[in-house]
């Protein structure tokens, strides 16, 4: 076999059907087809699968016991295999601690650079601190102008109360004569400081006055270790008249003392102080004025000498929020925290205050008692609505009286009167929430609770003084607000603005820092920002984020399988992606992709089509080669639509809108002040180039604000924004995303839409469970009776791997099926409840062809794209599109009464051609039952098929949030700004100036060329 390939042979994975196939090494070849058809089973479940078993038996017995054995797929051979690297769609992290940073270890790159060369500031007052040896301070004393007059003192007392009688007395018998406190010079030997001690004070002693000069250096250093030593590790410099150049020099601030007011010449007895040397022989403050004083401190510690403030020392654990050591103790470093929410407390102003305050029913008959002493207390009835009370009276029951109020309760003694503020309502419930013990109590306030940025911290995550610590006079916090693009550009020449020692230490962190920025930007990432929660990604984003982290490792010869990388991707941004990926190659990788883009095709060095059709139709080559060999194959449906033998029709008419919601002022995330309308009755799409708001405007705006005002859900909390009107023209809004359907095993495609029920019933009816007294209940997997007791009806069991992630393996009792022995002898048409699981929906829906209403929900999950898919599947291995599309079958069950909003975000995800032209059919037939349909999409085959199409942009991230057009396809395709409609030229007929050929459209029910 030559070396220049990776040859499989005889691979039987799931419905591959004894296949073999040679993938180029060093290339770039995608695997496509059908739905179903068998692409990841080659590319993920047996040359992935069998690269990483080879890897786990490469290493120790003792490593293998931790990693445990994996099963050998079901091949006759692979050879010629690279390490191999997978890079899916699973989401990057679902800890809320994982942001962008953490996940590109660029955060790991930035806390380093903020230990090395951060210069920490004093949060309080933001005065440079720093930890320094008497050395450098005598250093830095020298720095200032030859011959300036100084005062070197040890501030023994800061800021206490009391007379210090006693301190005045140790000072001079130690031989220390001048002090100033609180600014005023005293001489010891003459005065006698007389403080008032219920006052705080604060006393300088003055260690020895110097004349700067080099030759004084070693009497310097003697004054400052003692001025060390006596203020425990601090000292004060005060310049009473410094040159103009000395503020700049020391970064110290001007002061102002009684002493320096007075003036005049001192006492001739100063000359005896301690060193009685010539320099003093007039105290060098003697013509000092407020304005020119200097004052300098200096502290061997790292604190904050003015504020009194001691820091931890600087290291990279300091900016970490996953660490105490650097974590915003208000919020533990998640950058938000549960408060009460006074929107969701008064909920309806209009209600008097008796009914109000719904949060407080959990125990009415007491807060009842407090509201009538509080009405009172104001002179208002408790019968009056809230919102004709006086803002100042609204606030005092909201947030607590400013006076007493006098609360009165009934005894067996009689009433009992009692003067206190009242606490508010919201302080009570934030208090209730966390004091009390019972957990209905608790989980009630939490209906009044929203999720709120961190008012510490102010959602940073950080502590006060690791937010305080400056590169470039930039802290970390506002580098991780950055986006990717902003990220790059602040770096970019920064070694320009650091002094010597910061440029050499910080060289090859700012390098290795604005390269993995720019991997980031090859892979159309530039809009995230770095704070950006890693579990909000979508699975095209976090699989891009893995590929730069790829990209920047270098590594050559390696084998990477990547599924589907271009989910999410605008036209535009996919160009750069492709030159990611041919970089790789480039390098002297394998590429192994899962895709169905037409330009990823295009630009492939070779293209495997799995088929002919999906499940156990599928499972072979129908055509391998270059882009034209596919486009040639006579059985490659692929082929077809990449030749342009078939294609997705574009619609012969347009629907007129019936209606429409009007978005006001949305100004969530990067939403600039948007106004926006939906328009109802039709099918709209939302598009733009990636992080232009698309999601945003669907998500948090229109869906979350639909359903706090529709369904009164008050859980919810709509991103910014004026307001929604049109309201009522929509009964029912139903989001149906990409998120997992189950998040355990457990679920799946059967029991999510309810087919499994049906089943079950069927099972029950048979002759050998009406014998043995078998239900319903007997044949469902979570409920003990019929399943296996051993691995709970999951048909696995947890092993649980310590530092590594948790391994599935069936389980040795049932053997995965779920059931014990006495369930499986139940048949149905010769199948077990087992075995009508692990059928495909398009076997399903042929063994149950007598069963109307079986085959009625069977053939939905047909019609959205899913035959291939296992009943059985557990929720928590189907990809985002795969659990959205069954939230679609699931909802078209329904019985649909009209007026209901659909919103899907990008349900084309992961679909073939063919499979799409389903799937817009699906969705043209909600919209001919007198509904609406908003999607996100990227897929210009459905982009085309809308009745209106809003774009948003122009660029992603803070170049975004804008609208750039609004209108039919066609309408769109003609304005010059829109990157989507530049793109939707090319798949629509000759635009003419006149505008679309017609208002009213007809849906297309096939394929043309079918």
């Amino acid at each position: 076999m030559s070396k220049d390939y990776i040859e499989v042979r005889g691979a039987e994975e799931h419905n591959l059907t004894d296949l073999d196939v040679r993938i180029p090494r060093e290339e770039f070849t995608v695997v496509t087809g059908l739905s179903g058809s068998g692409k990841s089973s080659l590319a993920f479940e047996t040359v992935y699968a069998e690269g990483q078993r080879r890897y786990i038996e490469s290493l120790s017995a003792y490593a293998r016991n931790f990693l445990g054995q994996m099963d050998k797929p079901q091949v006759e051979s692979v050879e010629g295999l690279s390490p191999a690297i997978s890079i899916d769609q699973k989401n990057a992290a679902n800890n809320p601690r994982s942001t962008v940073g953490t996940v590109t270890e660029l955060h790991d790159y930035l806390r380093l650079l903020y230990a090395r060369i951060g210069t920490p500031h004093c949060p309080e007052c933001g005065r440079e601190v720093g930890e320094q040896s008497a050395q450098q301070m005598v250093r830095r004393i020298l720095e200032l102008p030859e011959g300036t007059r100084a005062k070197i003192a040890a501030p023994v007392v800061r800021d206490q109360k009391g007379a210090f009688e006693d301190l005045f007395e140790d000072l001079q018998s130690r031989g220390y004569a001048r002090v100033e406190v609180d600014g005023e010079r005293y001489d010891l030997s003459f005065d006698d400081p007389d403080l008032d001690e219920n006052y705080d004070h604060t006393i300088d002693v003055i260690v020895d006055r110097i004349e700067v000069s080099a030759d004084e250096r070693s009497r310097l250093t003697d004054s400052v270790e003692t001025a060390l030593e006596e203020a425990d590790g601090v000292i004060k410099l005060i310049v009473p008249d410094p040159p103009a150049e000395a503020a700049a020099e020391l970064g110290g601030s001007t002061a102002r003392s009684t002493g320096d007011l007075a003036g005049g010449e001192e006492s001739a007895a100063d000359g005896e102080d301690g060193a009685g040397d010539d320099a003093e022989s007039a105290d060098p403050d003697s013509t000092a004025t407020a304005a020119d004083r200097l004052v300098v401190e200096f502290s061997e510690e790292l604190a904050c000498t003015h504020c009194n403030i001691d820091f931890s020392e600087i290291e990279t654990r300091s900016f970490s929020f996953n660490s105490p050591h650097g974590a915003c103790p208000e919020c533990e470093g998640i950058g938000s925290t549960k408060e009460v929410d006074e929107d969701l407390v008064v909920q309806d102003p209009s209600k008097p205050l008796t009914d109000v305050f719904e949060a407080w029913s959990y125990n009415r008959s007491y807060y009842r008692t407090r509201i009538d002493s509080v009405a009172a207390h104001f002179g208002v009835s408790v019968e009056t609505p809230f919102e004709d009370l006086d803002p100042e009276v609204r606030e005092q029951f909201l947030y607590g009286t400013d006076a007493q109020v006098v609360f009165e309760r009934q005894t067996k003694n009689g009433v009992r009167r009692k003067e206190k503020r009242f606490e508010g309502v919201i302080p009570n419930l934030q208090r209730r929430h966390v004091e009390t013990e019972s957990q209905s109590t608790r989980e009630h306030i939490e209906d009044y609770m929203a999720v709120t940025t961190c008012p510490a911290c102010e959602g940073t995550r950080l502590k006060p003084q690791s937010r305080s610590v400056l590169v470039d006079g930039t802290p970390i916090t506002t580098v991780n607000r950055l986006s990717i693009g902003d990220a790059r550009e602040h770096f970019e020449g920064m070694e320009g603005t650091l002094s010597e020692r910061d440029r050499t230490i910080a060289e090859e962190i700012l390098k290795e820092i604005r390269a993995r920025l720019g991997f980031m930007e090859e892979v159309g990432l530039e809009y995230l920002t770095l704070d950006r929660e890693a579990s909000t990604l979508s699975g095209g984003e976090s699989q891009r984020i893995r590929l730069a982290t790829q990209v920047g490792s270098g590594l050559v010869g390696v084998l990477y399988v990547l599924d589907e990388p271009s989910i999410g991707l605008h036209q535009r941004d996919n160009d750069r992606l492709l030159n990611t990926l041919e970089g790789l190659r480039d390098l002297g990788n394998t590429l192994l992709v899962v895709e169905h883009d037409e330009e990823t095709m295009r630009r492939a060095d070779s293209i495997i089509d799995m088929g002919p059709g999906p499940g156990k139709r599928g499972g072979e080559i129908v055509a391998q080669g270059d882009f034209e060999d596919v486009c040639e194959a006579p059985k490659s449906i692929t082929g077809d639509y990449l030749s342009g033998r078939r294609s997705v029709p574009v619609p012969e008419d347009r629907r007129e809108r019936d209606g429409e919601l009007a978005i006001r002022g949305a100004r969530q995330h990067n939403l600039d002040d948007l106004d926006v309308a939906i328009p109802l009755g039709v099918f709209t799409a939302i598009t733009g180039v990636s992080g232009s708001g698309k999601s945003t405007l669907m998500h948090d705006v229109l869906y979350k604000g639909l359903a706090r005002e529709m369904n009164d859900n008050t859980s919810v909390d709509p991103g910014d924004h004026d307001a929604i009107e049109g309201i009522d023209a929509v009964e029912t809004v139903r989001l149906i995303d990409q998120s997992p359907i189950g998040r355990t095993p457990r679920s799946n495609p059967a029991t999510y839409t309810n087919v499994f029920d049906g089943i079950r019933e069927l099972f029950a009816e048979t002759k050998l469970a009406k014998q043995r007294g078998y239900e319903k209940g007997r044949f469902s997997f979570n409920v003990k009776g019929g399943r296996c007791e051993e691995c709970g009806g999951q048909g696995t069991v947890t092993i649980e791997m310590n530092f590594l992630s948790d391994v599935h393996v069936p389980c040795e009792e049932c053997g995965g099926d779920r059931y014990n022995d006495e369930t499986l002898d139940v048949t149905y048409k010769g199948k077990t409840i087992a075995d009508v699981l692990e059928m495909s929906v398009e076997e399903a829906h042929e063994f149950f062809e007598s069963h109307e209403g079986l085959r009625r929900r069977l053939k939905l999950l047909l019609d959205v794209g899913l035959g291939y898919m296992r009943l059985g599947q557990p929720s928590t291995t189907l990809s985002g599109g795969e659990a959205q599309r069954v939230k679609l079958a699931e909802e078209l069950g329904k019985r649909d009464s009209g007026n209901t909003l659909y919103l899907l975000d990008e349900p084309t995800t992961g679909l073939h051609k063919e499979d799409e032209r389903k799937l817009i059919e699906v969705l043209h037939r909600l919209v001919d039952n007198g509904n609406s349909v908003v999607v996100i999409e990227h897929e210009l085959d459905l982009v085309k098929n809308a009745d209106h199409v809003i774009d948003l942009g122009p660029e992603g991230g803070d170049g975004g949030g804008e609208l750039v057009a609004a209108g039919t396809p066609e309408e769109v395709a003609r304005e010059e700004e829109s990157h989507t409609g530049r793109y939707l030229r090319d798949m629509l007929p000759a635009i003419d100036a006149e505008g679309p050929r017609s208002d009213r459209r007809k849906p297309a029910t096939a394929a043309s060329g079918d």
